[in-house]
């Protein structure tokens, strides 16, 4: 059974500092891209950031370039999302999501929270 497994949100001051980590398993993801989305109160879902598993190719929402990172460690089968100046406008519930390449995304995390204050 395929999970993904979000960590590491949580309440941080304006301009602080998160990294969260998305912990993968259940099958192997070497043709997948990993990806990064979130949803704030109030609004749609939308697209941080995405990794490609094998060769680390990355993308990014254009508003949040230089400030989150998006990395993974294939041996440890872990992705993770930087996040550096967090703002309160960051403030939303962060999903890891896994899809096939030139496939939509087909796995999701549970969220975790991130909670920035002004």
């Amino acid at each position: 059974q395929v999970q993904l497994v979000e960590s590491g949100g949580g309440l941080v001051q304006s301009g602080g500092s998160l990294r969260l980590s998305c912990a993968v398993s259940g099958r192997t993801f070497s043709n997948y891209n990993m990806g990064w989305f979130r949803r704030a109160p109030g609004k749609e879902r939308e697209f941080v950031a995405s990794i490609r598993w094998i060769g680390g190719s990355t993308s990014y929402a254009d508003s949040l370039k230089g400030r989150f990172t998006i990395s993974r460690d294939n041996a440890k089968n872990t992705m993770y999302l930087q996040m550096n100046s967090l703002k309160p406008e960051d403030t939303a519930v962060y999903y890891c999501a896994a899809g096939f390449l030139g496939s939509g995304w087909e796995y999701w995390g549970q969220g975790t929270q991130v909670t920035v204050s002004s």
